[in-house]
Parts: C-alpha cells; structure tokens; sequence
C-alpha cells in the first residue's frame, strides 16, 4: 500500500519511547552533524518509524521523502509542550505524527504525577496543536492513538491503566476531529490482535510494543496516511 504524501515532503514523528524506540540522538547533539557521520538507521529507531520509513522508501524510491524520528523516551504532553518549538515548528514537516498519552495516563495510575489528569492533558494537546496550525497550517497532522495491553503481572494495574488510557484515546479522537486532523486508530489494532496471540507476543509490558507490535504500529499508520488527507 503507497503512501499518500507528495514526493519531496518531510515527514516527522513526534512522541515518547514508542516512537523513540532507541533512535541515536548524535544529530540532536551535534546538529552540524554532516551526513558522513550520521547513521540514517539508527537515527530512526528500531520501532515503527524505522518499518514506515523502510517500507516506504522501498516501493517507492523516486519520492525522495525524508523521515525524522524525534520522539523521547519518557516524554509526556508537558513535555512534549517544552521542547515543541525547537523540535517540530521549526522544522516545519510536511507531514506531522504524534503519538503520546500514555506516560501521562501511567504516571496517575502509579501516583507519580497528578497535575496532567485527563482534562489537563486535554487542554495542553489542544493548545499543541492549535500552535502548530498557527505556524504550519499547510503541514498534514496525523494523531495517533494512545493504546495499551494487559501485562498480566497486575490485573488491578492493567485495568486502572487502560481506564485512564481510555480517556485519553477519547481526547484525542476529539481534538483530531475538532481540529480535522487525521485519527490514526491503535487500540482496535491490538485488541484483534489478541485474538491471534496473547499480549506478551505483541507488547513486552503491555505499554512497549515487541517487533511485532511495532509492525502492527506501522502497518496501522501506513493505512491510515494512505486513506488521504482529510479536506480542510
């Protein structure tokens, strides 16, 4: 399946360890990096935005796109706020995928952090991208869905995390359609998944996807962006 994006265009994921996914931030270190020295593999991850980039480049290598992974490990929707200016507006993407939400929902379920509950996450993903509209109204937003798997090892855990995951999955849904962006569902992805194989074979703690995981994560997202952009 092609991807529906113009040749030429840039294309940026943005988020947390799924999306990080053990890139090598040499080129955040060193920006002046010249591309002798920087591994484009590695500058990818080993998740889901290196099989996007892998299979796309392959089928169609006279598109020229260029795949940037800025996703950080840890990152939630503060977070992602601190550093958006300089990590994504001004790089000013053709194409923008995020995918956060679920370092929020666990760290209420682990009583680490109870200043971004659902609503609050609401309101700082809406001011997000209300910001990168402002600045890059032509850019093409797609907005992943945050998911999760029952781990196993605590039943009472799994359920309060996928409770507050839940909300954040319908905040998101909202803000795609209130600021017609395209919704990448995920949650629906691995719940069918789970009638083909449990949860460990899919995720390693029911947050971070497996190799497996990560090609149901890049075959979702290469379906949904080649459905085509919405009409603005």
């Amino acid at each position: 399946m092609p991807l529906n994006v113009p040749a030429g265009s840039r294309l940026l994921f943005q988020g947390d360890s799924l999306t990080d996914s053990g890139r090598d931030r040499g080129r955040d270190r060193d920006p002046g990096l010249g591309p002798e020295r920087a591994d484009a593999n590695a500058s990818l991850g080993h998740g889901y935005v290196y099989l996007v980039a892998a299979r796309a480049t392959a089928r169609a290598p006279g598109h020229r796109w260029r795949f940037t992974n800025r996703g950080v490990s840890g990152d939630g929707i503060a977070d992602l706020a601190a550093r958006w200016r300089t990590d994504t507006l001004e790089r000013a993407p053709d194409v923008l995928s995020v995918l956060v939400g679920v370092n929020d929902a666990r760290r209420v379920v682990e009583g680490d952090c109870w200043d971004i509950d659902a609503d609050r996450f609401r309101g700082a993903y809406d001011e997000l991208i209300a910001r990168t509209r402002r600045a890059l109204p032509a850019t093409r937003l797609l907005l992943c869905e945050p998911f999760c798997l029952p781990a196993g090892r605590d039943p009472d855990f799994d359920a309060a995390l996928a409770a507050q995951v839940q909300k954040r999955q319908k905040a998101v849904a909202d803000l795609a359609a209130a600021h017609r962006a395209e919704l990448v569902r995920l949650q629906p992805v691995f719940d069918e998944a789970l009638r083909r194989a449990p949860a460990a074979h899919w995720s390693q703690d029911g947050v971070h996807p497996t190799p497996a995981g990560h090609q149901l994560l890049a075959d979702a997202w290469v379906s949904a962006v080649a459905a085509g952009p919405h009409a603005r």
